[in-house]
């Protein structure tokens, strides 16, 4: 099926969320099982002590401690608003931020950074001239540490959408930085995976939403599901890679299969290159990624780099540190939703 399908559904009775494009799976949510902190929510923490040698400090947060980064004027027994910024990886503390984000589907409320700024994607002068209008009516009686961000699905949007949003999230981050009184709480949960489907997903729009049961079934959700939770993945000409979490790093192990020709090694690298991306950000991984490319001549890596390059282009917190001497190629990437591993122990099954 050609075009971008949004698909929601539920899995063991939690809900979930797909993107298809083109037919192909290229984004994934699924609620976390249990009391889990949810990247994007917000809480009123308690300093606590800082950790010498790795510049931040705990938090306490209601039922655990979080670890802020930032520590510049804060004291321990002092009260801050805090927001999750990633998922926390099995004992270890929840990492938070100070700088919080009041995200909606088409506005962004910026609290300590305020301006009135319209996304950059947005090029038409008369529709940017309407925007700067709405963001300054709908802020003009804002705090003034408050800033606004207005997205880019606002080009194509109804304005009374947009006010709304502006609004709704005005009101909730000048509602929240009031609330300052009192012990750990939670104030405001982290986006669902519809909820964050719906306000992250959709631009450019999709073709159409399907919220029937079991559509994740029907739209081949279900299959790629079952592909991810495998260590194998496919490539073209019977060529494959794996890609398997160890505890310190995620090794990623590429293979030719029957093809012995010369130019078996680069096509596999090559295809294997452009797809790492998809499936280490679909399987939730992160952290310091190690690639066996198949063996190739040397002369042929800066074909490999480019196409690298090119591939984590997109995935903004991606460093690509590039090969060792032993020929391995190094990359890091930034942990942001849990291992799907870890929110489907069991598989489908």
């Amino acid at each position: 099926m050609k075009g971008r399908l949004l698909v929601l559904d539920e899995i063991a009775g939690r809900q979930a969320a797909a993107l298809m494009v083109d037919g192909r799976l290229e984004e994934l949510a699924i609620d976390p099982e249990g009391d889990v902190a949810v990247p994007g929510a917000i809480y009123r923490a308690v300093a606590d002590r800082p950790v010498k040698g790795q510049g931040g400090i705990f938090v306490k947060l209601p039922g655990g401690s979080g670890f802020l980064r930032q520590i510049s004027g804060v004291a321990p027994g002092q009260r801050l608003l805090v927001q999750v910024s990633g998922p926390a990886e099995q004992g270890k503390a929840i990492p938070v931020t100070t700088r919080l984000l009041f995200k909606s589907r088409f506005a962004i409320v910026t609290p300590d950074a305020p301006g009135l700024n319209i996304s950059r994607r947005i090029k038409d002068e008369e529709r940017r001239a309407d925007l700067s209008a709405m963001a300054e009516a709908g802020m003009s009686r804002a705090d003034g540490r408050l800033g606004l961000i207005l997205r880019s699905g606002c080009l194509d949007a109804e304005d009374s959408a947009i006010a709304e949003d502006i609004a709704a999230m005005r009101g909730l981050a000048e509602a929240v930085l009031a609330d300052l009184s009192g012990g750990p709480e939670l104030l405001v949960d982290g986006p669902s995976s519809h909820d964050l489907a719906f306000r992250d997903w959709l631009d450019p729009p999709v073709d159409d939403a399907d919220t029937e049961a079991e559509s994740f079934e029907r739209h081949g959700v279900l299959e790629a599901l079952g592909a991810l939770c495998a260590a194998r993945v496919e490539l073209d000409g019977g060529a494959h890679m794996m890609i398997e979490p160890t505890r310190a790093l995620v090794a990623v192990d590429v293979n030719t299969g029957p093809d012995t020709s010369p130019a078996a090694s680069l096509k596999a690298n090559v295809a294997a290159a452009r797809d790492l991306p998809r499936q280490l950000r679909l399987r939730g991984l992160g952290g310091q990624v190690v690639v066996d490319f198949a063996p190739m001549p040397k002369r042929d890596r800066h074909i490999l780099d480019q196409v690298m390059k090119a591939a984590f282009k997109t995935d903004g917190e991606a460093n690509l540190a590039g090969w060792t001497g032993l020929g391995l190629y190094e990359l890091t990437r930034k942990r942001d939703r849990l291992p799907l591993s870890d929110l489907l122990p069991g598989g489908l099954s």
